[in-house]
This record gives structure tokens, C-alpha cells and sequence, in this order.
């Protein structure tokens, strides 16, 4: 598993417990680069991790990144029918083996059946395109799965990563307080609908169907995306579209500045 200086000093003010590749044996290891191990393999190991956490019958938590799907694309041979190395959709296509894989393990363990497994992508492949920020390429899937619990729907509404704590927590039916950005979306008005997406420079923040996008010195721009082909229209500036990005962008870096993503102690 690889995982960022950023990520892991905030996962360990947060109290979380990292576990990692230095906790297989060689044996277990069936790939590996300088990313981490092959995905099948941090499967295994979290399976041991959640197996001894429900040992002490208290409710768990845990998250699994899994690296496969990045460059240089490898993974065992003979898993899937397109050859280690080749390409993206190759990657992706072994991910999905192994999360199918994951998946059928964890339906013969005892936790199983009160468990949400909730599968998300970090980032999209690529944000180039023909206009500064294509929506399109920010388009990720994120599955709630609780076969006991949650019948088979698709949910339509503009959501974000943003809104996955709360989300969560809400369904779990949690009582809580926090500094979250997001909404639960199953709770979520119309006009609560929003996402932020961005590159090392440019910021976006997509709401009521427009796009606002903040750009170094100054400049910004609001357009008319199009979330199927990725194309957007320039269009009159928003003052108050304008307004919202800067205050949620500025209160971020303000939060994060002073460290106020940290857990309360």
C-alpha cells in the first residue's frame, strides 16, 4: 500500500493504524513494485486485519488503497485476459478481479453480512482536455454494498468525495459532530448539490449546473459543462457562483493551515 507524507500525517493524527506490505511474509506476496503489492495480495492481509478486529466484538473500521491500477500497470499473470504491463484498462480489469475476489472471500466470515463496503476511487485517469477542467474526467464510481441491508439502485444526484463521512455516518445512523465540508446525500436538498474538482492549479466548484473555475492571478472564468463529453461554454460570470468557490477554497486552505482536520483531543 502507498501512501502519501500528506495522507499519513493526517491518518495519524486521526488515529489510525497504519498496516502496510511489512506485514506479509514473502510467500504472500504474489507482485510488487514501488508502488506496493498486487492487489489480491492487500486483500488477503485485510482480510486477517478485519478477521482480528471482530475477534474483540466491537465494530471496525478500515480502509484499503489499493495501487495496481497505476503506472507501470503490473500485476500477476493469468488472473485476467489482457497481459501485466500493457495498459490502463488492464489495471482496472485486474482491480476489479480483485475486489470480486475480496468480495467472495469476505461473504464466508461472520462480520460479513453487517458490513458496508463502500468502493470508491481516489481520482480520475486524467483531467487534460479541451477546456481547463473537463467534468467528464472527474466522473469516479463509488458503490455502497450491504447485500443485507441495502436493495440494488442507482443514485443520480451530483455527490462528491466530500460527501462520503457523512454519508456514511449517516446511514450507520451515527449521532455526531464535525467539521465536514460534504452532506449526507441520502438527506440532500437540490441546491446542496456540489462538487469541487481541480488540477495543480486550476480550482473548480460545479454547482446548479455551472462550473467555476479559479485559476492563479486572479483570472477565473464560469462556464456551462457538458457531464457527458466533457466540453463546457463560457458564460456570463457568476458573482455569487464566484463568491461561494473563493469562500470554500479559502476556508480549506485556512482549516488545513492550522491543522484543524485534526481530530479534537
Amino acid at each position: 500500500m502507498a501512501i502519501s507524507t500528506t495522507c499519513l500525517n493526517f491518518f495519524s493524527q486521526n488515529g489510525y493504524k497504519v498496516t502496510d506490505r511489512n506485514a506479509l511474509k514473502d510467500s504472500e506476496v504474489h507482485y510488487s513494485n514501488i508502488w506496493g503489492v498486487a492487489d489480491e495480495d492487500l486483500f488477503t492481509l485485510s482480510i486477517r486485519e478485519l478477521d482480528e478486529d471482530f475477534k474483540h466484538k466491537k465494530p471496525f473500521f478500515a480502509q484499503i488503497m489499493t495501487v495496481s491500477n497505476h503506472r507501470p500497470y503490473t500485476y500477476p499473470e493469468g488472473r485476467i485476459d489482457i497481459p501485466s504491463k500493457i495498459s490502463r484498462e488492464g489495471a482496472v480489469k485486474y482491480t476489479d478481479y480483485a475486489i470480486g475476489k475480496f468480495i467472495k472471500d469476505a461473504r464466508k466470515k461472520p462480520w460479513f453480512s453487517n458490513t458496508l463496503f463502500v468502493i470508491v476511487a481516489d481520482h480520475c485517469a486524467s483531467s487534460a482536455g479541451k477546456v481547463q477542467l473537463p467534468v467528464d474526467k472527474y466522473h469516479i464510481p463509488m458503490i455502497f454494498y450491504a447485500p443485507a441491508h441495502i436493495a440494488p439502485s442507482k443514485f443520480e444526484k451530483l455527490t462528491a468525495q466530500l460527501d462520503i463521512g457523512p454519508t456514511i455516518l449517516g446511514y450507520l445512523n451515527f449521532s455526531y459532530k464535525s467539521k465536514f465540508f460534504g452532506h449526507n446525500v441520502f438527506k440532500m436538498k437540490d441546491d446542496e448539490q456540489r462538487a469541487f474538482i481541480s488540477t495543480y492549479q486550476s480550482l473548480g466548484y460545479l454547482h446548479n449546473g455551472k462550473l467555476m473555475v479559479l485559476n492563479p492571478n486572479r483570472k477565473l472564468g464560469t462556464f456551462k459543462p457538458d457531464f457527458k463529453t466533457g466540453t463546457a461554454i463560457k458564460t456570463a460570470d457568476d458573482e455569487k457562483l464566484t463568491n461561494e468557490a473563493i469562500s470554500y477554497y479559502q476556508m480549506a486552505a485556512y482549516l488545513y493551515q492550522k491543522g484543524l482536520y485534526q481530530q479534537e483531543k
